[in-house]
């Protein structure tokens, strides 16, 4: 080990990116005025970010190379008990490799933000605000203990929820950003309990030190029935973390805030709802390995709550019409794989695919921003088409991105991808033969409804003034849209550069890394499967015979031939016989109904979970509050306080021989009572 990691350097990284968003939100927005100026906000904000980046590189070739490794405590704030609460940082593999993806896409959706905001008032507070979560999110990934990653978990969620509702003059965003807040609260609620139990058996928050315990752990048994079964208090422990991870990772029911998040500015949908903040429910999870080892129950829970993601909201992504949202709703189906990666642990196939997924969406965003920007904020992709001679690196880029996506033969996506069906198809856990078929019906799926995406907006013939809507049209900004006739334009080179700094990841980091990251020491002692119970990794790693043979065995396998079907049958359907989807959609029309209304969630959450809880909420009020609380105990209170106020005051009169005449009483009766006493 030939160098050790400073702590001064680690500081560094998430500080950086928190001094440029405090510069720019103190001095760029502060009392309405604007001291700095929107050169020097942005230019403060890319400098903490390129530090950061640049640092986190230095780190990942330390720890990958050298083999430097970083567990201290920098700080402890307060000790409860034994119960140290503390700033520390964990730098491993894991950490290493989740700060470079945070910051190079932040670097990159930074950049880009410089063109695709120019326009907009709130330019100084989307910086400091994209900056903020950077250092949340930094924050979350380099912890070593429970305390500050429950701290990067909610803060995370605050930038978040103050990013959807970036236009807080537009209701729906208002309604959006809420969302979001309310169903992470859900999770975050699980997540907590979770930590709460760690802490009550193990009586520490420390990642090591909770890990050393946990063999101990896993030999409780939780105290209480759960549907009148024994189970195991690792398990408990196992499912809430994961319900932490539901929320935050947008898993099936708690999905629902996601798509809705579309409503913020798109640099955010790329940065934080499909490369970073929604990883870090994944991250924890790997992260928790050693727990979530021990219990096949948990583990099966994960799987089967992956798989539904995976498949269900593919479908969803097939009938959208706003560009965003179906690259929305293929973020949930994608964080559905890697779910389901996690259940059947080849936890470093699931971080795998973090980590190539991370790019390609963040590019396919980025991509879909520039339509829009070159749509002049027009998002419908029914009335867009040809693109492409407009556009060309937007285009070239977006292929990319989308080829990645689907799992094309040496592009990133496909040896993540094709990762995880194998991994699940080895899996021994009751629920993995669902989880298979469903990770493999949704590769049809995603190719299908990327390629419509690509087919609608890039290829085909023009159908900018066929929008109907297009004269009353407002787009994100509330301005109304410039003047629709005309030809789209591609985006100045601040938006095209880092689209094409995605893109070269997005084809080559998945070869370049599968070796050391899946089978190779990347991930020594960090991520711990239990390879006589879980031998999916064991397994895969007896068929990998390098980057190339399995790309040129893809080519014969069935998820290739799945995701060539998909594209196929896009292209016949959009380009070669537009009439056919329609037709298909009057056939289909109950199941259309269904997918438009999103499974009803909405519904249901709106109306049964919200007002059930109203009512519950209102019952309380009157019954509990009203009723019993003010009626008997308060005023029953005072009622009783008053009755006895009333004897009182028939004594107290106020004459004074009243007075004496009870006292000589009084004298009389004690005396009466020391005679009596001394016979």
């Amino acid at each position: 080990m030939s160098q050790t990691l400073s702590a001064s350097t680690l500081l560094a990284v998430p500080l950086a990116p928190l001094v440029g968003s405090a510069l720019a939100g103190i001095f760029g927005t502060t009392f309405g005025g604007n001291w700095i100026g929107r050169r020097l906000s942005h230019t403060l904000t890319i400098l903490g970010v390129l530090v950061a980046f640049v640092l986190s590189a230095m780190t990942l070739k330390s720890v990958a190379i050298d083999g430097a490794r970083f567990n201290e405590t920098i700080y402890t704030w307060m000790v409860v008990g034994g119960l140290k609460m503390e700033v520390g940082f964990l730098i491993d593999s894991l950490t290493a490799m989740m700060m470079c993806v945070v910051t190079f896409v932040s670097l990159m959706v930074h950049i880009y933000t410089i063109g695709y905001m120019e326009e907009d008032e709130g330019y100084n507070r989307f910086f400091a605000y994209i900056s903020l979560f950077t250092f949340s999110m930094l924050m979350l990934v380099m912890s070593n203990n429970l305390l500050q990653l429950f701290f990067g978990w909610e803060a995370v969620g605050l930038v978040s929820y103050l990013l959807i509702g970036f236009w807080f003059n537009k209701p729906t965003a208002i309604f959006a950003n809420m969302k979001a807040f309310l169903v992470n609260r859900v999770g975050d609620f699980g997540f907590i309990l979770g930590i709460g139990l760690i802490a009550a058996y193990t009586g520490t928050l420390n990642y090591s030190e909770i890990f050393a315990k946990a063999t101990q752990l896993g030999a409780i048994e939780f105290p209480w029935y759960v549907m009148g079964q024994d189970v195991m208090l690792i398990t408990v422990i196992c499912i809430c973390l994961f319900i932490g991870a539901m929320g935050k990772s947008a898993q099936f029911p708690l999905h629902v805030w996601l798509p809705d998040s579309m409503e913020g500015p798109t640099p955010i949908s790329a940065l934080i709802h499909a490369a970073t903040m929604v990883t870090a429910g994944i991250f924890m999870v790997a992260r928790m390995s050693p727990l979530f080892e021990m219990s096949d129950a948990a583990l099966n829970f994960i799987l089967v709550i992956g798989s539904i993601t995976a498949l269900f909201m593919g479908f969803l992504g097939i009938i959208q019409n706003d560009i965003k949202r179906v690259v929305a709703y293929s973020t949930l189906s994608q964080l559905g794989y890697m779910t389901v990666a996690l259940g059947a642990s080849a936890y470093s196939v699931a971080v795998f695919h973090l980590m190539t997924h991370a790019f390609f969406k963040a590019l396919l965003f980025l991509g879909a921003g520039s339509v829009i920007m070159g749509m002049h904020h027009n998002q419908d992709i029914r009335w867009m088409g040809g693109v492409r001679k407009y556009m060309p690196i937007t285009w070239i880029t977006s292929l990319l991105g989308s080829l990645a996506l689907i799992g094309t033969p040496l592009f990133s996506g496909f040896y993540s991808k094709d990762s995880i069906i194998e991994a699940v198809h080895f899996s021994h856990l009751p629920a993995a033969g669902f989880a298979h078929f469903a990770v493999l019906a949704g590769v049809f799926i995603t190719a299908f409804y990327s390629f419509r995406m690509y087919f609608l907006v890039f290829h085909g013939k023009e159908r900018y003034d066929q929008n109907p809507d297009a004269h009353h049209h407002h787009d994100d900004h509330g301005h109304h849209g410039h003047d629709d006739h005309h030809a789209p334009h591609e985006s100045p080179w601040v938006v095209t550069v880092p689209l094409v700094l995605l893109a070269i990841p997005s084809v080559v980091i998945g070869y370049m890394t599968i070796q050391p990251m899946l089978f190779g020491d990347f991930f020594k002692d960090v991520i711990f499967v239990d390879a006589v119970r879980h031998p999916a990794m064991a397994k895969l790693a007896e068929m990998f015979h390098g980057p190339v043979a399995m790309a040129l065995h893809g080519l014969q396998t069935l998820p290739f031939w799945l995701a060539a079907a998909g594209v196929a049958a896009s292209y016949y359907m959009y380009m070669v016989n537009p009439a056919l989807p329609a037709a298909i959609q009057r056939m289909f029309q109950p199941l259309h109904t269904l997918l438009e209304n999103k499974y009803y969630l909405d519904w249901f959450n709106e109306n049964v979970i919200a007002r059930g809880a109203r009512a519950l909420g209102v019952g309380l009020w009157k019954g509990g509050d009203q009723a019993v609380i003010d009626g008997t105990l308060v005023n029953g209170s005072w009622k009783l306080v008053g009755w006895v106020a009333g004897l009182v005051r028939k004594v107290q009169t106020g004459y004074v021989f009243h007075y004496a005449l009870v006292m000589i009483l009084g004298i009389f009766v004690l005396m009466t009572y020391f005679v009596l006493l001394n016979k």
